[in-house]
């Protein structure tokens, strides 16, 4: 691929050495991270004086992993956030390092409002029986090695200024460590993989870039057909904005698009912290505190209608030794077997009585957290996959399924607001170091001419709608996709020119990043395994 590293005379240097935002972007930033880490330390503090270890290893293990998160979302920094600001710059709307700040602190918000949705559909593709064994060498292995390699692609397609995907990166280490998880057992190398929550995935991964591309052209279309005002059309001259309607509307689309990337991508390294957390201090992760004794009361009776629910589906010759065993071999191989929907009905039937023996989440035993957890986890993926695999519930007996396990999954799918903060201040982080790059490449070198103001607005809008249609269906998309096809949907409609050598780099990175980034990760959950024992 020919290199796309930006050069000495780019138009950028030129307006970074006349911006005048540089020490007052710093300040703030810096004000908030030292309010953030005040904030991440004394929640973890509290949060780890529930926890009493027999040695220290637990704590330098949770940190390192952390550090390795963190360090993903920082380089997700690079990447993704730059791209909100590429317009603004380049149409003059924003000082380079105001804009740089102000995408930062609407990601912050954005991934402070975030669902948590897109966190778990992430968690969802990875094999269970590693989901289940977190704690042990093998989970942690997966962990390890599907970051490591996220974040040795992400800063190797940074390098060379290329607006790779963070989230085509961590789907493709995922694939991979699920693949060679199957094989190091012997079995098939597909069949530890959830095929289903993967197509689903790769289909937004696949259609956004299109979707976007052919949105902003037709909103490009748009505004040539309503706005007249000829200066939407040109390049901008000197260093004056644009005309205030339209810098408003850059603005405003700078925002929305970094504050629904927060909410979208920013979600992506939170499920893997939790599955970090619950792997080194089940005490006070595992399960969600917050449940409280008048929750699980009524926990207690969905609990009930779900056991004769299942019951309606349980065959009367079944028979099954141990119902956690069975349930995990459906979840892995989604084979359905007579056994399985009895092996449910004692599963749910455990976890009603602990529940109420215990009173609260909260109350469960330091050495009980992570197995009333699993059970819980394992639970709510059967009734997950049931529905494709299994007997077909009645629209009743659905509806009753279905509030069940809103709860597990409240229960266990929970992200703490300490996580967010530290994740927002990783992605805001890494975007304060590392911006210029993918900026250059977004606002110089997928057209042939300047970005105008219509051209960045289009992009923007696109970015944003897009993005946030897909946080609202919990979907992962790649916001370096969207905006960069948007932009060069826009240099089409305009019949601007396409710079080929960098459309051909984007698209061979987009080709080769999901098959790299799945050797890479399966190749190294190999290493660790051996070297975990």
């Amino acid at each position: 691929m020919a290199t796309t590293t930006p050069v000495s005379t780019s138009i950028l240097d030129e307006k970074l050495k006349k911006s005048k935002g540089a020490k007052i972007g710093t300040l703030v930033f810096g004000v908030m991270l030292v309010l953030g880490l005040i904030y991440i330390g004394f929640k973890l503090t509290n949060d780890l004086s529930l926890v009493h270890p027999t040695s220290i290893y637990p704590f330098v293990l949770l940190g390192i992993a952390l550090m390795i998160a963190l360090g993903f979302e920082f380089v997700n920094g690079f990447h993704d956030t730059a791209n909100a600001v590429a317009t603004v710059i380049y149409t003059h709307s924003l000082e380079p390092h105001v804009a740089v700040v102000w995408s930062g602190i609407w990601n912050f918000v954005g991934v402070m409002t975030s669902s948590g949705a897109v966190a778990y559909a992430i968690v969802s593709l990875l094999p269970v029986e590693l989901i289940l064994k977190v704690s042990k060498g093998s989970g942690f292995s997966m962990v390890f090695a599907l970051l490591t390699a996220a974040i040795l692609w992400n800063l190797a397609t940074w390098y060379r200024g290329l607006p790779a995907s963070s989230s085509h990166t961590m789907i493709g280490s995922i694939l991979g460590v699920g693949v060679m998880n199957q094989v190091m057992q012997g079995h098939d190398g597909t069949a530890g993989v959830d095929w289903d929550q993967v197509i689903k995935v790769f289909k937004a991964l696949l259609l956004s870039p299109v979707i976007g591309f052919v949105m902003a052209a037709a909103l490009f279309f748009l505004f040539k057909l309503v706005l007249r005002d000829p200066r939407l059309y040109e390049a901008p001259k000197g260093t004056e904005p644009p005309p205030f309607y339209i810098r408003a509307l850059l603005i405003l689309t700078c925002t929305g698009v970094s504050f629904f990337h927060g909410s979208n991508d920013g979600q992506k390294g939170m499920g893997l912290i939790m599955l970090i957390l619950v792997g080194t201090v089940p005490t006070a992760y595992a399960l969600n505190h917050a449940v409280d004794k008048r929750s699980v009361t009524t926990f207690a009776a969905v609990s009930q209608q779900v056991v004769r629910t299942v019951g309606h589906y349980v065959e009367p010759a079944a028979t099954v030794a141990d119902a956690g065993p069975e349930l995990e071999r459906f979840v892995s191989t989604h084979k359905f077997e007579p056994a399985t929907m009895l092996a449910l009905e004692e599963m749910v039937n455990d976890i009603r009585n602990e529940a109420v023996g215990y009173g609260s989440l909260g109350n469960v035993p330091q050495e009980m957290q992570a197995n009333v957890r699993n059970q819980m986890y394992l639970v709510s993926e059967t009734f997950r996959m049931l529905p494709k695999y299994g007997p077909k519930f009645s629209d009743d007996d659905q509806k009753v399924v279905t509030n069940y396990k809103s709860f597990l999954d409240r229960s266990t799918k929970f992200i703490p607001t300490w996580v967010k903060v530290a994740v927002a201040l990783a992605l805001g982080l890494g975007t304060m170091v590392g911006w210029k790059r993918i900026v250059i490449t977004v606002g110089e070198k997928i057209g042939k001419t300047h970005l105008t103001y219509a051209q960045g607005a289009s992009a923007e809008i696109t970015a944003m709608i897009t993005i946030g249609m897909a946080d609202g269906l919990g979907l992962p998309v790649s916001t370096t996709h969207v905006l960069s096809s948007g932009v060069a949907g826009t240099m089409a409609a305009n019949r601007s020119g396409l710079q080929l050598s960098t459309i051909r780099d984007i698209a061979m990175a987009w080709v080769f990043t999901l098959p790299a980034a799945a050797l890479l990760s399966g190749s190294l959950f190999w290493i660790f395994n051996k070297v975990a024992h």
